[in-house]
């Protein structure tokens, strides 16, 4: 499945950047484990420092990031 999550990370004191991203991944739970792990490789946040506002399902046909869409393909 593919979801879009949406949330904020902190980057300073008191700013924090608004991000939504894109996930494959087999359930709710897992698609926000996955985020967590991106916003912290990518950007290097605690988890402590990472809002989850949002989690959307979304359709194959809505799905604009080339590797959701790649990993979708390849499951079937």
């Amino acid at each position: 499945k593919a979801f879009e999550v949406k949330g904020q990370y902190r980057i300073s004191l008191r700013e924090w950047q608004p991000f939504a991203i894109e996930v494959a991944s087999a359930d709710d739970k897992a698609a926000i484990e996955k985020t967590l792990a991106l916003i912290g490789s990518r950007h290097k946040v605690k988890r402590k420092f990472v809002k989850i506002e949002g989690l959307k399902a979304l359709k194959p046909e809505e799905v604009s990031d080339h590797a959701v869409k790649y990993l979708l393909e390849a499951k079937k």
